[in-house]
């Protein structure tokens, strides 16, 4: 489990590594391959229970 620090010193190196204008990109960008990923599980388990 991480703890309040633990993720505070993780936000702080995203930052420092990628920049505040880049963070909401990064997030986006994983948030649509999240997406996809879960209709392609979806539209995989369909195809097997037909």
């Amino acid at each position: 489990m991480l703890g309040p620090g633990q993720i505070t010193i993780i936000v702080v190196a995203l930052l420092l590594l990628f920049g505040g204008k880049k963070i909401p990109e990064l997030m986006r960008g994983l948030g649509q391959g999240m997406k996809e990923f879960k209709d392609a599980t979806k539209d995989d388990t369909k195809d097997k229970d037909a």
